[in-house]
């Protein structure tokens, strides 16, 4: 009787996750198949054409905004991983009093409106223009700061799944340097964590559009609007690209982080 009733229990949770996982997959693919079908259109409405899609190249403007924009999703990335990891463990070994300071700042952010850090960062950027440099590049002081708050929450669920005190112990009393024990010790163990505060940072600055507008840069998204007044076809390929690049990268990690969990199964076996 209890046998039967966990079977039918299972079967209803499978089909329950069953219809979830369709009704997610059309949520998110009916836009994009939509998009697609748009962006193939050729002008007798009827017949398809690849023409934007092989036309995005030919864009120089496109091109270089696609460039800078994947250029800042690595600084970004990397500069937030230089200034978060440490930081975070640090706080947790030596100054744990200031975790709720820390996870105050990370996350306030997130209260303030994009048009509103605008505001506070125009006379900055001023400055910076007139006297260090106008370039792009300089939009990832702001994008750092912009995505802290989802960073800092996939990071605090990796350090809060692995001892950090007893690990950090351990590699010290062996001779290690902090560097070693960073890279070495901390950096693997969540690994899965800072693969997934990097996912993150791409994607949001990947489709970023409110701060690069009113400081008057031309990213992804922004050339990606302009581009829309005059080839609406080809601003859709493009933004379609946009989010099989974000699907992609998220694949990847997913198959990371699954390689990682099955080596780190066969070696506790």
């Amino acid at each position: 009787m209890k046998a039967g009733f966990q079977r039918r229990r299972r079967r209803n949770l499978q089909i329950f996750r069953a219809i979830v996982l369709i009704a997610a997959g059309l949520y998110f693919l009916v836009p994009i198949g939509a998009m697609f079908e748009f962006s193939t259109r050729a002008n007798d409405q009827v017949s398809r054409t690849l023409g934007a899609w092989k036309s995005i190249g030919t864009f120089p403007d496109l091109v270089t905004a696609i460039t800078a924009s994947i250029e800042l999703a690595a600084i970004t990335a990397v500069v937030m991983l230089v200034l978060l990891v440490p930081t975070m463990v640090w706080v947790r070994l030596k100054l744990p009093r200031l975790n709720r300071i820390v996870e105050f700042v990370c996350l306030l952010p997130l209260t303030i409106p994009a048009i509103v850090l605008v505001v506070g960062l125009y006379p900055m950027y001023l400055w910076m223009g007139t006297n260090l440099s106008d370039s792009i590049l300089t939009l990832s002081f702001a994008y750092v700061v912009l995505v802290l708050p989802y960073s800092y929450r996939a990071l605090d669920a990796g350090l809060s799944a692995i001892d950090v005190k007893t690990l950090s112990e351990a590699a010290r009393s062996l001779g290690a340097g902090w560097l070693t024990v960073m890279t070495r010790v901390i950096a693997p163990n969540i690994s899965n964590a800072i693969l997934n505060a990097c996912l993150l940072s791409v994607a949001l600055v990947l489709g970023e559009y409110t701060i690069a507008l009113n400081l008057f840069y031309n990213n992804l998204q922004v050339e990606i609007a302009q581009l829309g007044r005059t080839d609406a076809a080809v601003s859709i390929a493009v933004a379609v690209a946009s989010l099989l690049f974000a699907f992609v990268l998220l694949t990847i990690l997913s198959f990371v982080g699954r390689g990682r969990v099955v080596a780190t199964g066969q070696t506790g076996k």
